[in-house]
């Protein structure tokens, strides 16, 4: 076993090309450029995080607090755009990276209303690039430190953006073997029609078997393509179905970036080769008579890196720890790759009781939420007992009475069926706190104890 560790770790020192470190740098950081600024003029910063009076938090970080003013906030948003700069020019760029990752990942647990899988990977990829040498080419860097300039790295900074990108696709394919999706068909069914006014595709989209393909082909797809683009003789056919696959997802549905961004990221899996022709203007690796980066891989960085990856691969299995359908109880759901598995609506009714009189007065949800948070909160359980919590503070010092309690009817619909009672309407959800523990006061997707709505 030790010396399998030793081959491996011997493996990944191997001198290599920088040409693809320093593709997948300037890339990664374009792209975040352009996203930033396409985030600022859409209007979403104000929309997100300051104009909602409430901020729903992942579990574990209700520490996290919103900036004291709107000036604060767009001068950390400013911040994350230079560092985003910063990374693409290769300029001061340790500290870019650095600055990156913390403005970045700070954004995301601002609100975990907008939770989606892309952010987490963009903050799992710039915390992996703090660590990586690719300013020591093509970058700032090398004007104002000559020294560090070097057409050489060992080989592990591009076998971990690899695997990183391998996981992601990897576990969102096994993510797609579930009977709803691949026996239902679900909610391709639901969403596919819809787009049936687009040219070309539009025709067909409004057939059920439209959807099964769809369904099938995109669990293959995630499951082989890391394999595929691995593989010298598939390489090429892999990487025209990435194209194929993003730009028609990006076409049918409102996702982002996040297409983009795995079509230019994906090219990190072609040799050194073909980044030499860009990067070195055609000049072959192996002619290159220059010093090579120093970058051995210590004991305690290929443990940690072991653990990094065993972890992204465990983590997201944490959903078997927990009874009930995983698309309705949404324990372990988050943070898996799990992408637009599901099509989940509800309409929740919360109630303030005064303990005392026994009278009890009907929450307006729009009072104290955007359209979009109270869209999500209706069928999260963590944001159900967040949102309970914050009425019984308001509606506290509105009445000046302590003795509350808050209730909520919750009626939910999952991938096409009737809606039906999606908690316990007789629990004090006030009193909850949220933790990793199984959420009893969450319904069983087929309980029959009480009538469904239509």
């Amino acid at each position: 076993m030790i010396k399998h560790l030793k081959n491996i770790r011997s493996w990944l020192e191997q001198p290599s090309s920088i040409a693809p470190l320093i593709t997948f740098r300037v890339l990664f950081g374009a792209v975040m450029v352009f996203s930033i600024i396409r985030f600022y003029m859409n209007g979403w910063v104000e929309e997100f995080y300051i104009s909602p009076d409430f901020h729903f938090k992942f579990f574990g970080f209700y520490w996290i607090e919103e900036p004291s003013s709107p000036l604060m906030l767009y001068s950390l948003y400013s911040l994350l755009l230079l560092s985003a700069v910063g990374i693409t020019l290769g300029l001061f760029y340790r500290f870019s990276a650095v600055a990156f990752f913390i403005l970045f990942t700070y954004f995301e647990l601002l609100d975990a209303t907008y939770y989606l899988n892309h952010y987490y990977f963009i903050s799992l990829m710039a915390f992996l690039m703090i660590w990586f040498p690719a300013n020591r080419y093509l970058s700032m860097d090398t004007f104002i430190w000559p020294g560090i300039k070097t057409d050489q790295i060992s080989r592990w900074p591009i076998v971990v953006i690899q695997l990183q990108l391998g996981i992601v696709y990897f576990m969102a394919g096994v993510a797609k073997l579930n009977y709803d999706w691949l026996v239902n068909a679900m909610p391709l069914k639901i969403w596919l029609p819809a787009k049936s006014n687009l040219p070309v595709l539009g025709e067909f989209l409004k057939y059920t078997s439209a959807a099964y393909l769809f369904s099938w082909f995109g669990a293959i797809y995630d499951l082989f393509v890391p394999f595929a683009l691995s593989y010298k003789r598939t390489r090429l056919f892999a990487y025209f179905a990435v194209i194929v696959f993003h730009v028609t997802t990006a076409a049918l549905f409102q996702i982002g970036m996040f297409p983009y961004i795995m079509i230019m990221l994906t090219l990190i899996f072609f040799p050194a080769k073909y980044h030499d022709k860009i990067i070195f203007l055609g000049r072959r690796f192996d002619n290159i008579d220059s010093q090579t980066y120093n970058s051995r891989l210590p004991k305690i960085s290929v443990l940690a890196l072991s653990v990094y990856f065993l972890f992204q691969i465990v983590f997201p299995f944490r959903y078997s720890l927990y009874d009930g359908k995983l698309f309705w109880t949404e324990q372990g759901y988050r943070f898996s790759w799990r992408v637009m598995l599901m099509e989940k609506a509800g309409y929740a009714t919360f109630y303030i009781h005064n303990k005392e009189t026994g009278k009890y007065t009907v929450v307006n949800n729009s009072e104290f939420l955007t359209p979009f948070q109270e869209k999500m909160m209706a069928t999260q359980p963590d944001f159900i007992i967040q949102y309970a919590d914050y009425l019984k503070n308001i509606y506290k010092e509105r009445y000046n009475k302590n003795d509350l309690r808050v209730t909520a009817d919750v009626y939910v619909t999952l991938n096409g069926r009737r809606s039906k009672l999606f908690i316990d309407p007789t629990v004090d959800l006030s009193e909850l706190k949220d933790s990793w523990k199984p959420k009893q006061w969450v319904l069983p997707f087929d309980n029959e104890r009480v009538d469904e709505k239509s």
